[in-house]
């Protein structure tokens, strides 16, 4: 970083930071990250866990009839609010029917829970330790009477939210035979003061909009951040001493760094599959150009040199494609190029201007924004244009990114501004990849919001 330019954040603020976000890392069987993970063995006189089961209850039939779990509470104090966040998280994304029950006392009664009629039942306990916590949990399938899950957790108190999203993942990964995603995080641009001078900050906060925080001060504006898929960092624009510029933030050690110079404005940045490079958009006279900057040695490439508007670049998951924005054709439309560069083919061809796009973690949709008529849509479509389908529609929504697991869309919703900005809202929305279950997270003005990878 130039040394005229002044930091984000105070060094003070970046020790803080440092000391918050890197305790975090991937989990995976005994500790790492700062969780340890340790199998229980199957009670005596219950029916065996079954090793590798696939899941009797597809994600579809969820939708239609959400799954009936019953969720004891863990105990008080912490254990209760890792219930709560359990009960929240499945609950939340449309797909289970939590019930409260008491605890069993030892070996489960499933007539019981059968005449509920339930499907699945959680047991378990927690323990405050003062420093740490430990979670005994257990995931038993109610038809059969087995248990399908047993894992104690522990990790320092401060990360208790931590292993209640891992719970939840762990439940809606074995009844429903795919990844969770509630062990996520989602960047976006906190905004505060009035509508004619609004102060926007680079901030983070869980999946669920829980423990929000900011990461930048707010002396410069900051837009469109994009997790690195690989590491704890983040890439964004900022207007820093009134320079338009695309920025490196690592959250691990709260430091940021200036992604090259270039002699036009850089923006729209987004990080390749392995999290090596990035790609983003500089301007050129009255268009702008696709380059692609290799964070190891810093040497750049131009990929597309239309004479055009091309922006808003997004790799495929194996990174051989380039989903991008262009008005090449006379107006914003959306293509699909190799990502080393070449022929482009136009994809979007229904009514409006196309923007935003994003691929899918799981390479079958991109979503997208579309402006048809004064007002805005939010859709998704195949990677070849087919299949083109509306989720949801507003006076603005916009910003799409997807969840780790890739069946849900998080994006900016806002309203219109009345005289002097009154009326004026804007805020954060999830909504399935179907346009089923559309809710608001919790989190206040807000906006570009961007989801992690699973565990980070």
């Amino acid at each position: 970083m130039s040394p005229s330019v002044k930091p984000l954040i105070p060094d003070a603020d970046a020790d803080r930071l440092a000391a918050v976000f890197g305790r975090r890392g991937v989990m995976g069987a005994g500790i790492a990250g700062g969780l340890l993970a340790t199998p229980l063995f199957t009670p005596s006189g219950a029916a065996h866990a079954q090793s590798a089961p696939d899941a009797e209850i597809t994600v579809d039939q969820a939708r239609t009839a959400p799954i009936p779990i019953v969720i004891p509470s863990l105990g008080s104090g912490t254990g209760q609010q890792i219930t709560d966040v359990i009960s929240a998280d499945l609950g939340n994304c449309g797909l289970f029917r939590p019930i409260s029950a008491s605890m069993p006392a030892g070996r489960p009664d499933f007539a019981t829970y059968k005449t509920m009629g339930a499907r699945a039942l959680v047991t378990g306990r927690a323990e405050d330790r003062g420093s740490s916590v430990r979670v005994e949990f257990r995931l038993w399938d109610v038809t059969t009477g087995s248990q399908i899950q047993g894992t104690a957790y522990t990790a320092s108190s401060q990360d208790w939210r931590r292993i209640a999203h891992v719970i939840s993942d762990v439940i809606y990964t074995r009844l429903l035979g795919e990844k969770g995603y509630f062990n996520s995080r989602i960047a976006y641009v906190a905004m505060s003061g009035p509508r004619s001078h609004q102060t926007r900050r680079l901030a983070i906060m869980d999946q669920d909009g829980a423990d929000s925080r900011y990461l930048t001060s707010g002396q410069w504006d900051t837009i469109t951040p994009r997790f690195n898929p690989a590491n704890s960092e983040l890439a964004f624009m900022s207007y820093i001493n009134n320079r338009p510029r695309v920025y490196l933030f690592n959250l691990n050690t709260g430091q940021q760094r200036m992604l090259g110079e270039f002699s036009g404005m850089s923006f729209a940045p987004r990080f390749s599959p392995r999290g090596d490079s990035v790609i983003l958009s500089v301007t050129r006279g009255s268009g702008s150009d696709l380059y692609t900057v290799d964070l190891s040695s810093m040497s750049r490439r131009q990929i597309t040199a239309s004479g055009a508007i091309d922006t808003s670049p997004c790799y495929s998951p194996d990174g051989s494609q380039i989903v991008f924005n262009s008005d090449r054709g006379g107006s914003p439309q959306l293509y699909v190029m190799p990502a080393g560069g070449g022929e482009a083919k136009r994809i979007s061809y229904g009514h409006g201007h196309y923007g935003s796009p994003v691929w899918s973690p799981r390479g079958d949709l991109i979503a997208f924004s579309r402006i048809a008529n004064g007002s805005f849509s939010l859709g998704v479509m195949a990677p070849d244009g087919t299949g083109e389908r509306i989720l949801t529609q507003g006076f603005t929504v916009e910003s799409p990114t997807f969840c780790p697991n890739g069946r849900v869309l998080a994006f900016c919703r806002q309203s219109a501004a009345h005289a002097g900005g009154a009326g004026f809202s804007s805020g954060i929305s999830s909504i399935d990849i179907t346009g089923f279950h559309e809710r608001i997270l919790p989190v206040g003005m807000s906006s570009d919001p961007t989801w992690s990878p699973l565990n980070q």
